[in-house]
């Protein structure tokens, strides 16, 4: 029985000329629960970003996650904790199409994430269709031959390093697309905590103006309405709005707030 592969988060930018034509809408997903993953893949959002940089995710996680968002209609990306080879095998076995490469601060940076995905000769990942579930041990025709066509790569600008090189890390083939990250770009800058401060927005908006004149898609990370509007206005193609965690703490904290009395406040719940 022949399977297939879905659709990449590079055919989902593509595909904003078409009649979508609007900016892609995602949230973080950092739990490392498979429930929550479903959750949220079931939420309407277009894409949503599995993260092994900054949160408890492991390769059996990650492998829950992806068969538990499996079949809802959302584009799933992962970010590795690391731009490695033997890491991006690991992930691209598993049945990771959509890659979030982080830290990628200049050329050879790119080309090698880049290669990690590739098979000789284009690159160096390792040969393991007939043990993998992304070929579906070997019941996707063609795997070896088409691979190339079912992985998209992003790679994260988040160092003034990488905005200074961003014109250069744009034109590496193989790269679909560059996603900002302020947090990590405003500590670059000695502006640790200041995501909103003018010059890591200015920096930001570079990296879109850059990536528009390469005739790439470019994506941001904003968590506040405000500054998504902004980036969003300014040609940013796929964004991050939010994350599980972060609604989980925000909302827990607010039924706390609602019905346990603070100190020096009300001391009536508030039904």
């Amino acid at each position: 029985m022949p399977f297939r592969v879905e659709e990449t988060f590079r055919s989902a930018l593509a595909a904003q000329n078409g009649e979508a034509g609007r900016p892609l809408a995602g949230m973080w997903v950092c739990s490392g629960s498979p429930l929550v993953a479903e959750l949220c893949a079931g939420a309407g959002l277009d894409w949503l970003l599995v993260d092994a940089e900054h949160s408890p995710n492991g390769l059996e996680s990650i492998l829950a996650q992806l068969q538990a968002v499996h079949g809802y209609p959302v584009h799933t990306m992962v970010r590795p904790p690391v731009n490695d080879t033997v890491v991006i095998k690991q992930y691209l076995d598993l049945g990771v199409q959509n890659l979030l490469i982080p830290m990628v601060n200049s050329v050879a940076e790119a080309e090698a994430a880049v290669a990690a995905t590739r098979y000789p000769p284009q690159g160096v990942r390792g040969v393991g269709s007939a043990l993998a579930r992304a070929a579906r041990w070997n019941r996707i025709p063609d795997y070896l031959a088409r691979a190339n066509e079912t992985i998209s790569v992003t790679v994260q600008i988040e160092s003034t390093a990488a905005v200074n090189a961003v014109e250069d890390i744009l034109t590496v083939d193989g790269v679909d697309a560059v996603f900002m990250g302020p947090s990590d770009l405003a500590a670059s800058m000695g502006l640790l905590g200041q995501q909103e401060h003018p010059e890591v927005r200015a920096a930001v908006e570079h990296c879109l103006s850059a990536a528009k004149a390469a005739g790439k898609p470019a994506g941001v990370n904003a968590f506040n309405p405000d500054t998504a509007r902004h980036y969003l206005a300014n040609g940013a193609n796929f964004i991050l709005v939010g994350a599980d965690v972060a609604i989980l703490a925000r909302g827990s904290e607010a039924l706390a707030s609602k019905y346990i009395p603070q100190a020096g406040g009300d001391t009536r719940a508030s039904y």
